[in-house]
Parts: C-alpha cells; structure tokens; sequence
C-alpha cells in the first residue's frame, strides 16, 4: 500500500510542476508569436535592447525599424521585439 501512495505523491508532484512551470511558460510563448505573426509596417515597436522606433519593412525573420528623427534604419530579428504598439508613430 505504502508503494502506491508513494507513486501517487511523485506524479501529483510531477503533475503541479508542469502546471506551476510549463502551462504559463507555453501561453507567453503562444502570445508573443501571435504578437511577432500580427506585425505590420507602420507598427511602433520596442526591443529587448530599449530600442523604440517604426517598422519599415519586414522579412521572414528579420525587420527594419526606423529610428530617431533621421530615420535611422536597424535592421533586427524577430525574436528581438519585445513590445507591439499598432498604428501609433514613433518620433
């Protein structure tokens, strides 16, 4: 009897595990790529680096960002896009 309850105790601390550390971890990975998937030109963006500024054009896995009141433009990956404000513009 001991040995079952044993088993039990392992998978239900197994099983609050993945519901403490996977589940959240799958719903912001599933937000951010419908955040990068919905991207346009003319969004304002924000980078992991700080960096704020509009986009200009976009790739498969690349975007140019314009920047500054020159319009400097940067090119960045996807991945490093932290924050999406549509439509605003970024001077």
């Amino acid at each position: 009897m001991d040995n079952i309850w044993s088993i039990v105790s392992i998978v239900a601390v197994f099983g609050i595990m993945y519901a403490v550390l996977i589940i959240p971890q799958r719903r912001k990975e599933k937000k951010t790529k419908e955040m990068l998937g919905a991207l346009r030109e003319g969004d304002t963006v924000t980078t992991i680096g700080g960096i704020v500024g509009k986009v200009v054009n976009i790739n498969e896995d690349d975007i140019i960002v314009a920047s500054s009141v020159e319009k400097t433009q940067i090119h960045f990956k996807k991945w490093a896009i932290r924050n999406v404000e549509t439509g605003t513009t970024a001077e």
